[in-house]
């Protein structure tokens, strides 16, 4: 006992030092352990960037063209990282605002004729553009009947388009129009788009674009006219209107009120006789057709009953009248048919039915030139 207790902080110091001994044995072993794990790790994640490095060293690059032409053949898909905000309310759904192009205006300067004043127009005055076409864009229907009735007696030819789409169509195959009454306001195609068209394709210069529409405001024409658009007209449709822009763009070679257009009477000659007054002219030529428009069948009648004497007196008064009103290839041929009333059955024949050819022709030129002028 006396042993233990002298050697007994010996003996406690030496109990110590094993527990750190073995405490120190531990702790390197678990480092030992771990070591291996973490170098196996490392060596893991360098071989991963190595092959990943090989894979892409392997792999061609390719030319920014072709990655652009790649990107677009692909179709555009959204995402949420594409968003970027202003898409905010339109749902993916753009509406295209096509702006009106100024430079979309006609190429080819058409000729206008100041209109001359006339009196109130009714519907035989259309009469005087009678052969012209027209192509008529409107989708109403009753609006199709009203210019289509207007116009029926007129020998103007109206083609309809229904819409913009059917006009150009028609176009097409035939552009052979002198104008084209486009409604503003269409489905499919309006009047605005499709005079934009027409106007960029010269193949159309020589066509007048002439708008309907109620629209009257200053923004409206503009735009009208910035489309392309010649002239307008409101709706309801005026006929002094229609009227007025179908004399302005009429061609000169028929100019309906052209003295050097009529060839049965010389007008400028008439007037001259009657002083220049042109009312007074105007008395005549009435009468004249009055008195006169089937004076060939009364002729005709009575040579056929050998009345000689009243067709010479009917024929002189023709000689003196058609002088008078400037009608001279009438009077050559009545001359020339009163002289032959005693002659051959052939020759009066002959001359009767140039006679007929001559007053005929005179009356519907006469006609004519008072439908502008009275």
């Amino acid at each position: 006992m006396d042993l233990l207790v002298v050697y007994q902080n010996e003996l406690l110091a030496l109990v110590a030092i094993l527990v750190v001994i073995f405490i120190y044995i531990i702790m390197k072993r678990k480092i030992a352990i771990d070591t291996p794990v973490k170098k196996t790790q490392e060596s893991v994640q360098t071989e991963a960037t190595e092959t990943t490095s090989q894979v892409e060293e392997e792999q061609p690059t390719k030319e920014p063209e072709t990655l652009s032409i790649e990107k677009e053949n692909v179709p555009e898909q959204h995402s949420l990282t594409q968003l970027d905000g202003t898409e905010e309310g339109d749902f993916g759904i753009v509406e295209e605002t096509k702006p009106l192009k100024k430079e979309a205006v006609q190429k080819k300067k058409i000729t206008k004729r100041e209109v001359p004043p006339h009196a109130k127009i009714v519907k035989d005055d259309f009469k005087d553009f009678s052969g012209q076409r027209i192509l008529l864009a409107e989708d109403n229907i009753i609006n199709q009947k009203v210019i289509q009735g207007l116009l029926a007696e007129s020998g103007i030819e109206i083609t309809v388009a229904n819409d913009g789409v059917e006009a150009l169509e028609i176009l097409e195959k035939d552009n052979n129009f002198m104008m084209i009454l486009m409604d503003a306001h269409m489905p499919r195609m309006d009047g605005f788009e499709a005079t934009l068209k027409i106007r960029e394709n010269p193949n159309y210069d020589h066509i007048v674009v002439v708008a309907l529409s109620g629209d009257t405001a200053a923004d409206d024409i503009r735009k009208m006219n910035e489309a392309g658009m010649t002239e307008h007209l409101e709706k309801p449709l005026k006929m002094d209107a229609l009227y007025d822009v179908l004399y302005t763009y009429t061609p000169d070679e028929n100019a309906s009120d052209s003295n050097n257009s009529y060839s049965e009477i010389n007008i400028e000659e008439g007037l001259e006789i009657s002083g220049h007054d042109s009312d007074f002219y105007n008395e005549i030529l009435n009468e004249f057709i009055q008195s006169y428009e089937d004076t060939h069948q009364v002729i005709d009648a009575l040579v056929k009953h050998n009345n000689i004497q009243n067709a010479d007196r009917l024929l002189l008064d023709i000689i003196g009248v058609s002088a008078n009103i400037g009608a001279q290839k009438l009077n050559k041929t009545a001359v020339h048919l009163k002289t032959s009333l005693a002659s051959d059955d052939n020759e009066k024949s002959r001359l009767l039915f140039e006679f007929k050819e001559n007053l005929e022709n005179l009356v519907k030129e006469i006609k004519r030139y008072l439908s502008v002028h009275s």
